[in-house]
């Protein structure tokens, strides 16, 4: 049985100019130099969360490891989300972003 394809896969299959065009936006940002990658994968994360994306959250968390982001940091970008939208942010993604941390290896 073929593996369910992600939005991404499906995405650049579909509309591969755009999706392409979208990479290109998404590569140009990651290469602006003033934040640390770190600091930008802890906004994304914390972006996402007020609004509930919970599979961006833990897609992104490896990322946030990656480039050294301690589980506490981790948290409180998701605490943050509090002052946006209150609890929603901790409801959805507080959980399986500290999950998803503790499974990086």
């Amino acid at each position: 049985m073929e593996a369910k394809k992600n939005l991404m896969e499906v995405f650049r299959d579909e509309a591969p100019e755009v999706a392409q065009a979208f990479g290109g936006l998404i590569q140009s940002v990651e290469k602006m130099p003033t934040l640390s990658p770190k600091v930008k994968q802890l906004i994304y994360i914390a972006i996402r969360a007020s609004q509930g994306e919970t599979t961006a959250v833990t897609a992104h968390v490896p990322m946030a490891k990656q480039a050294g982001a301690t589980r506490d940091e981790l948290k409180e970008a998701i605490l943050m989300t509090t002052t946006v939208c209150g609890i929603k942010g901790i409801a959805s993604c507080l959980i399986p972003a500290l999950e998803a941390y503790d499974n990086v290896e």
